[in-house]
């Protein structure tokens, strides 16, 4: 052992020492004598006094949980001793403490202070991804693999993958430069497969997988794998790699998670439960798991399972909030609304408590206790002010989805004399106003909101559809909807506005395709309803049939659909 190395060990070990015990007898008449030679620092071991008594203060301040002092000490010891066991120490505490540029600079010094080093190789290596310093970062870890140790290359792609264009590509081309030297290394190649597909060449990555199978030991490539399958539409080809790589690797928990979701999204349903079973069964302790089986359970319909895994998990004090909703779905599913109702009322505050009062205000709007609803509402705004505008908004929309839209109008108009300047409630007004049939009203809001955001694409393609179906005015609609459409050209709703628009102005083949499209992104009543009537009108009444009674079948119910049936067939049945 060198002698820094002994000399911070001993520190380790120091707990409250009054003085530090010399080394030989020099040393010790050194130290008594403080004024036989003033000039000269002290030294012990290789370091000065001050050295010594700064790392000694380090160690005595992480005992006492002081660790931001440790942490000042010993990177400024690191930096004026260079010592590789100092700044290795100096870079641990920064790590824990998540103090970057402490550990960034305390890890280069480390690596340079100890070249054949391996561990400070590769901490450089990774404090220097973490701060986008990629091309830098490459350096080491070929140190690294040229001396055949385990290198993280599979690190610096996660790392830069969701990075910017431009450093993705400079990663690609190190990657490329690495590869031409080491073509066999298996993170080199799964870090270009992942930069690939984060660049959106999905099937240039797949092939590129293919190409080059894992080696032994190696799952990484395997899930990737199966995730660039599953984002191409071929998870049902994913499915078999992950069932025999989990042959190979029976122990490793990502695959079979992988494979268990995998199942569910192939909507595998009894298989996944199976599967999820078999993994809470290896690791009972892990909860997330276990609510993960709930799920699949609830989705499955099997609401006796679902409630006995949500019971544990409230008995073992996990996931509680997300438990009692689901226990109120399991409630709601069978026709217990009280029971419902008593689950729901037990979520706190977090990502499940809008949902469950959403679920309480419905449940009792709709059996005439709207009264009920409103107290249990304004009494959760006082109690958690922070959620009170959406509290407000779940108020204003349950009472109109229960067509108790006057009711929704003063919920609305006593949310915005308390919160003027919000735009959700501005916009739910606007939509409540059409309903009321005041366009007046609703254009106002809506350019309200333009006005401050002019960007707003639901609100510009809102006013703009508005204007194209309640009005003549399709010139300054289409207008509007093309601002959308610039903003948000995948929006399915947008497409939808767009093809309506060019209906009103008689650009049948081009309302056509625009609705094609938004009905093949997002199949639903009304787009099938506008759809319908555009082919209606261009000649092809036999396939608009065929479209409104494929929507009828699942909605027989729908306003929109029979309307519309109505009014081109003369008849609400085809």
């Amino acid at each position: 052992m060198n002698r820094s190395s002994a000399l911070l060990l001993a520190l380790v070990f120091l707990s409250g020492c009054q003085a530090l015990a010399p080394t030989s007898p020099d040393e010790s008449s050194a130290v008594e004598d403080t004024t036989s030679v003033p000039e000269k620092p002290k030294v012990y071991s290789s370091f000065s006094e001050d050295t010594l008594y700064s790392l000694l203060s380090a160690e005595l301040a992480g005992q006492r949980n002081r660790l931001d002092i440790a942490l000042d000490n010993y990177v400024t010891q690191a930096i004026n001793t260079q010592d590789p066991g100092i700044s290795e120490r100096a870079f641990r505490i920064a790590e824990y403490l998540g103090a970057d540029q402490a550990a960034l600079d305390t890890s280069l010094i480390w690596a340079k202070n100890a070249p054949d080093d391996l561990e400070a190789q590769r901490a450089a290596a990774i404090q220097l991804a973490r701060n986008g310093r990629y091309d830098d970062s490459i350096v080491y870890m070929e140190k690294v693999l040229q001396a055949k140790g385990d290198t993280h290359f599979d690190f610096l792609a996660l790392s830069a993958s969701e990075s910017d264009p431009e450093t993705r590509s400079g990663m690609l081309k190190s990657f490329n430069s690495l590869l031409a030297r080491h073509p066999d290394n298996g993170q080199l190649i799964f870090g270009k497969a992942l930069l690939m597909q984060q660049d959106g060449d999905a099937e240039g990555a797949l092939k590129l997988l293919e190409n080059n199978p894992p080696q032994a030991g190696e799952v990484a490539p395997v899930l990737l794998r199966a995730r660039i399958l599953q984002s191409l539409n071929r998870g049902d080809e994913a499915l078999p790699l992950l069932k025999k790589s989990i042959q190979q690797y029976p122990q490793d928990k990502r695959l079979a998670l992988t494979y268990a979701r995998a199942l569910v999204e192939q909507n595998r349903m009894d298989e996944a439960k199976a599967q999820f079973a078999s993994l809470v069964q290896q690791y009972p302790e892990d909860d997330e798991l276990r609510f993960s089986l709930a799920l699949v359970c609830l989705e499955g319909k099997a609401w006796d399972e679902a409630e006995g895994y949500l019971q544990t998990l409230i008995e073992r004090d996990s996931h509680v909030d997300a438990a009692h909703l689901n226990l109120g779905r399991i409630a709601e599913e069978r026709n217990d609304p009280q029971g419902a109702l008593i689950e729901y009322a037990q979520v706190g505050p977090g990502n499940d408590y809008l949902p469950a009062q959403l679920r309480q205000a419905d449940i009792l709007i709709s059996h005439g206790r709207g009264t009920e609803a409103s107290a249990k509402l304004a009494a959760a705004r006082d109690e958690q002010p922070d959620y009170a505008i959406q509290l407000f908004l779940i108020e204003a929309e349950t009472l109109s989805a229960n067509n108790q839209t006057n009711r929704a109008w003063d919920v609305l108009q006593q949310a915005l004399k308390q919160y003027p300047d919000d735009l959700n409630l501005l916009y739910s007004r606007a939509m409540l106003a059409e309903k009321r049939n005041d366009l007046p009203q609703l254009e106002k809001d809506l350019r309200a909101i333009i006005a401050r955001e002019p960007d707003n694409a639901m609100a510009l393609n809102a006013l703009g559809y508005t204007l194209s179906d309640r009005t003549t005015r399709y010139a300054e609609a289409k207008a509007l909807i093309q601002q959308a459409y610039d903003i948000n050209p995948d929006d399915p709703a947008v497409l939808d506005s767009l093809g309506w628009v060019n209906y009103r102005l008689g650009n049948l083949n081009e309302a056509e395709r625009l609705l094609r499209q938004a009905l093949d992104r997002f199949p639903d009543q009304e787009v099938a309803a506008h759809l319908g009537e555009v082919l209606w009108a261009n000649g092809k009444q036999r396939e608009a049939r065929q479209i409104w009674a494929k929507f009828l079948k699942d909605n027989p119910e729908s306003p929109i659909l029979r309307k519309t049936v109505l009014r081109l067939t003369g008849s609400e049945t085809l």
